[in-house]
């Protein structure tokens, strides 16, 4: 199979299936790494920190496989779009949510990704046929959002901002990739040199973030990348524990697992590559329970379900059908926390 990271054609003895099994866990744990980083830093600046490590591993894996970043002002006012929507947005949705919800929470959040993939499909690429089984998926994905919400018991559904924050963050990978298929087909260089240029969008955006998440805190001392979180005063392992989380997420999660992607893709398809959206959820809710202590209530729990089976409809095909694009294209930072 393709070895991460390099051109197509080179070969290395690792399964496909190793690197799928990898991927699972290291995006099903970067709702931990969030949630552990959040006791030292505030949310733009987990976020602030994950893009610049994930960037500079993204453009040193660029310049060692002899890739070029994508060219064009066009391209790349296309690119500002979904480096927000992809990169910026959601990773900073996901930060802030967690402040609000537990981890856990925000895992189960990611497998709605696919339902507004569809949504977004319908009204941005109208002459793309939705079809009734995906139409049946948007439906029950809504039904489980609704069971996890449980909008009728505010006291024992989760918060409802922050909910509203982890949804939201993962509408956005459903829509910024069918922005995509729209306005960036066939403009790609290949290899990972597209996920680096939205990522590089992203950490233009970083002074902007952290300059606004500091006076939204009333400008405290220590400026803008001064330790925010609760634990930032303690200092010795209390703030280097969270750094290195962060750090894990910023060079492994965003950097080093965009290369893994591509080799599944590449050996086992984007069908496949799409599925690990389902483990995904697994192992952030069994990492929030074990490691974090958090409560995942049976309603919660029901809805996760539901919300898989919605999801899990919709990457299905229909016999006999016309094979279309995927509704949700393939890119591990898009589909991690």
């Amino acid at each position: 199979m393709t070895a991460p990271g390099l051109p197509a054609g080179t070969r290395a003895p690792v399964p496909w299936q190793v690197w799928y099994l990898t991927l699972a866990l290291v995006w099903g744990s970067s709702y931990l790494l969030i949630k552990l980083g959040l006791e030292a830093l505030s949310g733009v600046q987990v976020t602030a920190l994950r893009i610049v490590l994930g960037a500079a591993v993204l453009l040193t894996l660029v310049a060692v496989t002899g890739r070029r970043l994508p060219r064009g002002r066009r391209t790349w006012g296309h690119l500002l779009v979904t480096g927000t929507l992809l990169c910026s947005l959601p990773w900073t949705l996901f930060a802030l949510g967690e402040v609000r919800v537990t981890s856990a929470v925000a895992g189960i959040a990611n497998a709605t990704t696919p339902v507004a993939a569809v949504v977004a499909t319908a009204v941005l690429l109208p002459g793309e046929p939705v079809g009734r089984r995906r139409q049946l998926g948007v439906g029950i994905g809504f039904v489980g959002i609704v069971l996890i919400a449980q909008p009728w018991s505010l006291e024992r559904g989760p918060d409802p901002v922050g909910l509203l924050m982890v949804l939201v963050a993962s509408a956005s990978y459903g829509i910024g990739w069918t922005y995509v298929r729209r306005h960036l087909h066939g403009v790609d260089p290949g290899g990972l040199s597209m996920p680096a240029a939205q990522v590089l969008v992203a950490l233009a955006q970083v002074p902007v973030l952290l300059l606004a998440d500091w006076w939204l805190r009333d400008l405290p001392s220590g400026g803008p990348l001064a330790p925010a979180g609760p634990a930032a005063s303690a200092g010795g392992w209390a703030l280097w524990g969270p750094l290195l989380a962060v750090g894990a997420l910023g060079v492994v999660g965003t950097g080093l697992a965009q290369a893994m992607q591509y080799a599944v893709v590449r050996a086992a398809g984007p069908t496949v590559a799409t599925s690990v959206t389902y483990p995904i959820v697994v192992v952030s809710v069994v990492l929030g329970v074990l490691l974090l202590g958090e409560s995942v209530g049976p309603l919660v729990l029901l809805g996760a379900g539901v919300v898989l089976a919605g999801s899990l409809l919709i990457g299905t095909r229909g016999g006999g059908r016309r094979r279309h694009t995927p509704a949700v294209s393939v890119d591990p930072a898009r589909m991690g926390g």
